[in-house]
């Protein structure tokens, strides 16, 4: 499956795209996790949310859709 990966604020400076394609088999969203951190090691340790689809997913969630935005931390207002 080819999935596309975007990158918000500084996650994407860290990542040195906006977003990116990638094929992959995995079925989990943290498998698409380690993916990302292996891809972008400066992502490692960082805080972030991950949606799929535009809705906010948690790790254990399988890949059914064909974006993931990687989110920094952000908070309402």
């Amino acid at each position: 499956m080819e999935l596309k990966i975007k990158y918000f604020g500084v996650l994407a400076e860290i990542a040195g795209c906006n977003e990116e394609k990638i094929s992959t088999e995995q079925l989990k969203i943290s498998d698409i996790v380690d993916l990302i951190v292996k891809n972008h090691p400066g992502i490692k340790g960082r805080s972030f949310k991950i949606a799929q689809n535009k809705l906010i997913v948690n790790k254990n969630t399988r890949v059914d859709g064909s974006e993931i935005a990687v989110l920094p931390p952000f908070s309402g207002g």
